[in-house]
């Protein structure tokens, strides 16, 4: 599958070396530079200086190819308007997006974009550690 990460933070790159191991083709998309250092060294991705909410950005991604936009930044606010450019606009059929405000849920959901928030699957496990 061809897959576009926008964030190449901690979670963004474990998920794109992850994925490109996985033989899938990956593009990991950040606004800063140093923040590929955290690909791995055999990364055989693409990682492409550039906003994912810039229409002409997601282009040279290959958008218009995808299979799935994974949104991966730090702002929740970021995240939902690429998920949405990458679902609406570009018609990629899966889009994934991290969103660390819980109530934000039911927006995403119904806007069509797979959400999950790390805020819940955290408070999640650590309740099963105390209950189980």
């Amino acid at each position: 599958m061809k897959i576009i990460i926008m964030g190449c933070g901690r979670v963004g790159a474990q998920i794109a070396s992850l994925l490109e191991h996985g033989g899938h083709e990956i593009t990991i998309l950040d606004t800063d530079a140093y923040s590929f250092r955290r690909l791995p060294s055999d990364f055989g991705g693409t990682a492409l200086l550039g906003n994912g909410m810039d229409e002409e950005v997601l282009k040279r991604a290959g958008i218009e190819e995808a299979d799935v936009f994974v949104a991966m930044t730090q702002g929740d606010n970021r995240n939902v308007m690429a998920a949405q450019i990458a679902k609406h606009i570009f018609n990629v059929p899966r889009v994934i997006s991290r969103i660390y405000d819980p109530l934000r849920q039911e927006l995403y959901d119904t806007l069509g974009i797979e959400a999950f928030s790390p805020t819940t699957i955290f408070a999640e496990l650590v309740r099963d550690k105390i209950e189980g």
